[in-house]
């Protein structure tokens, strides 16, 4: 069983009673047993620490070397200043992800600033107390198939892991395009449980980050990166072994809008000289947002598109663009999922969608799940994935 540290630096003590509308109401002994629980779904035992104290931090991380397979840190407003802390990090050779409660991209400019991420594999803030379950499966996932990280432009968010399954090749390959609304503080790391099922079914995965609200994205710069990161597999076929006729594009919530984009671009493309290289084969939208004019009158994602298309100056003109309801037919093999209990998405988007895409044409399986809710969508153990691979081993 793989054993995961769990550290929480200054201040963490009193969670539940400090600021309690910025990090909650979550005590620390609850939030420890959390972690366990979490740990415990995934086969990983969590030890858990916390200090006061930077030299207390130091001393554990030195004791963790050769005696822990990951850590997690919360090294609350140490982040900012501790090149000590950075520097213990470094020594231990442990894959470290840095974890924040609160959204410091949206706090005080100084919070913003971490000197201690650039020694941790990942960095995860915004998303409560959750944050550190997204970060033991980051450090489970990345122990159970480690990814090749690869730039595809020269901005710091434009890269993907890419993962080889064992075996000879050429290998179909899986494009993942994580959701969160396009906002910054949802990364790719919440695909990376679907990318290690996949490439253990032989079929190489390109897990992609690209440019966020917040993070200098949104419209254009955002499907800008889609089909760079995309286009970018041309560069890496012929050394990975990557079968390009087959592959497949798989995004959830907004990043099921990406790939329902990135299907139908070859249509803004037609008579510019800017073709895609390579056209997927198959495109897998889970709960998308695939009207950005419903997503955007339902006030998804509390104001989501008005901040993703605030670049934009005519966003009529503009949903004919980048709205894949407005793009159809997008003339690309789809695998529409939904669940009924989606409480992020309405599944009635879906159901318009899917019939639109095929009154237009478009080749459409359409699975509409009872009881399924947003998240199961990306959860390899559930049944709502199993089916959704079924699905694409069945077509590759």
């Amino acid at each position: 069983m793989a054993t995961i540290l769990v550290l929480h630096g200054p201040n963490l003590n009193l969670l539940g009673l400090r600021e309690p509308e910025v990090y909650g109401t979550t005590t620390l002994d609850d939030l420890d047993a959390m972690c366990r629980k979490w740990g415990s779904a995934l086969s990983t035992e969590i030890e858990t620490f916390q200090s006061n104290h930077e030299g207390d931090l130091i001393d554990r991380l030195h004791g963790a070397r050769g005696a822990v397979d990951g850590i997690v840190i919360n090294p609350g407003a140490l982040s900012h200043y501790s090149y000590a802390l950075h520097d213990a990090i470094v020594a231990t050779e442990i894959p470290t992800v840095e974890v924040h409660i609160s959204n410091i991209a949206q706090r005080e400019a100084w919070r913003s600033v971490s000197v201690v991420a650039p020694a941790c594999i990942h960095q995860i803030y915004g998303r409560g107390v959750e944050g550190y379950a997204w970060a033991i499966r980051h450090l489970v996932a990345a122990a159970d198939w480690s990814p090749e990280t690869i730039d595809y432009g020269v901005a710091s968010q434009q890269m993907a892991d890419l993962r080889i399954p064992t075996g000879e090749g050429p290998f179909p390959v899986a494009v993942l395009l994580h959701g969160g609304f396009w906002k910054n503080h949802w990364t790719r790391d919440l695909m990376d449980s679907l990318a290690v099922d996949l490439v253990r079914e032989g079929i190489a995965t390109w897990n992609m980050e690209y440019r966020r609200v917040g993070s200098s994205g949104g419209w254009p710069r955002t499907v800008q990166d889609v089909a760079k990161g995309i286009d970018h597999l041309a560069n890496l076929a012929t050394d990975h072994a990557l079968d390009l006729s087959r592959v497949v594009v798989i995004g959830h919530s907004a990043g099921g809008h990406l790939g329902l984009w990135a299907a139908g671009r070859a249509h803004l493309a037609e008579g510019s000289g800017a073709d895609p290289l390579i056209i997927p084969s198959l495109t897998v939208a889970l709960a998308p947002v695939s009207d950005l004019a419903f997503a955007r009158a339902s006030d998804l994602g509390e104001g989501a598109v008005e901040a993703f298309l605030a670049g934009a100056h005519e966003h009529t003109t503009l949903y004919r663009g980048v709205s894949p309801i407005e793009m159809l037919p997008l003339e690309t093999r789809l695998i529409l999922v939904h669940g009924t209990d989606d409480d992020e998405v309405p599944v009635e988007m879906s159901d318009s969608f899917g019939q639109a895409a095929a009154d237009a044409g478009d080749d459409v399986t359409y699975v509409r799940l009872e009881g399924v809710g947003h998240m199961d969508l990306i959860d390899p153990q559930s049944d709502a994935w199993q089916r959704t691979k079924g699905h694409i081993s069945q077509f590759l």
